[in-house]
C-alpha cells in the first residue's frame, strides 16, 4: 500500500521522547555571569604564564599543563578572589581555531557558563555540542551532568550552530539505537516527523506495491518479521519549481548478510548498516531548515537484510525498477540493490543533483579508515566543492574513482549485471560503478550529476567531542557544499 501524509507543523516534534534532547550550550554574549575560559597552544603558553602569580604558576606546574592540545586546568584567583577561580585549556593553535578544539573542554569541565579571554570560538561552537552528547537512553540511572554553556558575540551564528550540533546528535542517536527499536518502521517515523515539522509531503510505498515498483528493496526486505517490513520513504519540500535535489540514504536496518551469512564478529555492528539513510535523515532536515532553495526529495529504502525461507538467495537473478535484471553474486552486497531502485526513482524527476550515503563496503574502511568517508561522483567540479567544504568544516572526505574498465568485474552470465565480483579488486569503486549504473541521465541526455558518500557512521575509538559510537561522516561537507550551491531564497 501506499500512504501519503501532509501536515502542519508541530513544535511537539522537534525530539522524540526516547531520543537525545539537546539543551541550549551555546548562548549569545550580553555581559552574563560567566566563568574565564583561557585558550592557549605551545608557542604561547609561556608568555601568558608568566603573566600569572607565583602560586597560580604553581598550580599549573602541579597538573603538569604546558599548553598542549586537549589539555585543561582549573586556577584559582588568589586571594584577591578566595572563591573564584578560571579555566585554561590547551589548543594546537589560538590563531586557528577548529570544530574540535575546545571539545575535550566541554567534556570535562565543571557544569557551568563559560566566556573564552580574548577570543571568540567561532568553529569551535560545534565542538563544543556535540561533546556534550551522551546516548543514555537504555541506562537504568542516566548520568546527570550539568551542561556547560560557551557564549559568544556572533550572536548570528548560533541558530545554524545549533541545527548542526543537532543534526550530528539525530544521526549517533539513529546509529546508536539498536535494531528492535530502529527497523524500517522507525525511519518511516522520523521522516515523518520531519514532514510534520517542516510542512512536506511523504509517501511510503510498501506490500504489493513495493513488490512491484521497487522490486529489488521488496527482495531485499521481504524476509524480515512483519514488524520489520520493507518500505521506500520519500519525502518532498520546497517551491515546485526549484531546482531539484534528491538526497538518498541506504537504510539497512539489520544486516544478517542474508542467506551468505556474515560471521559473529562481522554481523556485531550491523545496527549500523542504516547509517547511510540516518545522514539522509538528517540532511533533509537541514535543508529544510536552513530554507535553501531547493525542491528536495528524499528517498530512504528501508529494510532489514534477514535470513528466512523467502529470503532470497546467491544465484537468483532480481529485476529493478529500471528494468536492469541482476544476478546475486553475494546477498551480502544488498545495500546496492535497495540503493539501485531508489537511485532510479531519484533519476526519473530530472534532479539537479543527486546525492546518496551508504555504509556500502568494507572496502571503502581498509583504504581509507574509519574517518574518512569515500567520495565518488561523477563530476569533477561536484567532487571538488565537496572535498573544499569537508576541509573547511572539519568534516574531511577522500575521493575514489568510478574506473570505467572495472565495470567488466560485474559481468554476469544469465543477467545484464552481477550485484558483487568474484576478485577483491576496488572493492568501493565497484560498487560505485554498480550504483552508477542505476543514476539515470537529465532530459537533455547529459549524465546526471550525483555524488556517492560510502561512510563508515562509526566512530570506533572515542575522540573529543567525538564519543565511540554512531558519527555523522560526510555530513557537514555536504550541507555546506549545499548551502554555497543553494543558499537560501
Amino acid at each position: 500500500m501506499r500512504q501519503r501524509l501532509k501536515a502542519d507543523k508541530s513544535p511537539d516534534l522537534c525530539h522524540d521522547a526516547n531520543m537525545t534532547v539537546q539543551t541550549d550550550l551555546i548562548e549569545a554574549d550580553r555581559g552574563q555571569n560567566a566563568i574565564s575560559l583561557h585558550i592557549v597552544d605551545k608557542n604561547t603558553f609561556d608568555g601568558w604564564r608568566k603573566s600569572l602569580n607565583e602560586g597560580q604558576q604553581a598550580v599549573l606546574d602541579a597538573q603538569k599543563f604546558d599548553g598542549s592540545g586537549y589539555q585543561t586546568a582549573i586556577v584559582p584567583f588568589g586571594a584577591e578572589k578566595p572563591a573564584g577561580w578560571f579555566a585554561v585549556g590547551g589548543v594546537a593553535d589560538v590563531g586557528n581555531l577548529s570544530s574540535w578544539c575546545l571539545a575535550k573542554l566541554a567534556e570535562i569541565l565543571p557544569e557551568g557558563t563559560y566566556r573564552l579571554t580574548g577570543h571568540e570560538p567561532g568553529p569551535a561552537l560545534h565542538g563544543w555540542q556535540v561533546a556534550q552528547y551522551r546516548f543514555d537512553r537504555y541506562l537504568s540511572k542516566p548520568g546527570e551532568t550539568g551542561p556547560r554553556i560557551l557564549l559568544t558575540k556572533n550572536a548570528r551564528d548560533i541558530p545554524s550552530a545549533q541545527a548542526e550540533a543537532r543534526a550530528v546528535n539525530k544521526v549517533r542517536d539513529l546509529v546508536n539505537t539498536p535494531a528492535e527499536d530502529m527497523g524500517p518502521a522507525a525511519l518511516e517515523a522520523e521522516a515523518e516527523r520531519l514532514a510534520k515539522l517542516h510542512d512536506a509531503e511523504l509517501t511510503v510505498t510498501r506490500g504489493d506495491a513495493l513488490e512491484r515498483d521497487y522490486p529489488m528493496v521488496h527482495a531485499v526486505g521481504r524476509a524480515a518479521a512483519r514488524e520489520h517490513a520493507p518500505r521506500l520513504i520519500r519525502l518532498e519540500w520546497g517551491r515546485k519549481d526549484a531546482p531539484r535535489l534528491a538526497v538518498v540514504g541506504k537504510g539497512v536496518c539489520f544486516d544478517s548478510g542474508g542467506l551468505d551469512v556474515k560471521s559473529a564478529s562481522g554481523m556485531k555492528l550491523m545496527k549500523k548498516d542504516m547509517g547511510g539513510s540516518a545522514h539522509a535523515l538528517a540532511l533533509a532536515g537541514l535543508i529544510m531548515e536552513a530554507g535553501l532553495d531547493v525542491r528536495l526529495h528524499l528517498l530512504v529504502p528501508a529494510v532489514e537484510n534477514a535470513i528466512a525461507g523467502n529470503a532470497f538467495r546467491p544465484g537468483d537473478v532480481l529485476k529493478s525498477r529500471k528494468g536492469l535484471t541482476v544476478e546475486i553474486g553475494n546477498t551480502d552486497a544488498e545495500g546496492r540493490l535497495i540503493l539501485a531502485d531508489a537511485l532510479t526513482r531519484a533519476s526519473e524527476d530530472d534532479p539537479e543533483l543527486i546525492i546518496d550515503f551508504a555504509t556500502l563496503t568494507g572496502a571503502a574502511r581498509v583504504a581509507l579508515g574509519p574517518d574518512l568517508p569515500a567520495l565518488m561522483t561523477r563530476r569533477d567540479d561536484t567532487a571538488q566543492a565537496l572535498l573544499d567544504a569537508g576541509k573547511a568544516h572539519d568534516d574531511e572526505c577522500w575521493r575514489l574513482p568510478l574506473p570505467a574498465q572495472y565495470a567488466e568485474f560485474l559481468s554476469s552470465d544469465i543477467a545484464d549485471t552481477n550485484n558483487a565480483h568474484g576478485n577483491s579488486f576496488a572493492g568501493a569503486s565497484v560498487a560505485g560503478l554498480f550504483l552508477d549504473k542505476f543514476v539515470g541521465d537529465n532530459s537533455d541526455g547529459s549524465p546526471i550529476d550525483w555524488a556517492h558518500f560510502d561512510t563508515f557512521a562509526w566512530q570506533p575509538v572515542a575522540k573529543p567531542g567525538r564519543p565511540k559510537g554512531g558519527a555523522a561522516l560526510g555530513l557537514r561537507a555536504a550541507f555546506h557544499m549545499l548551502k554555497a550551491r543553494y543558499p537560501a531564497a
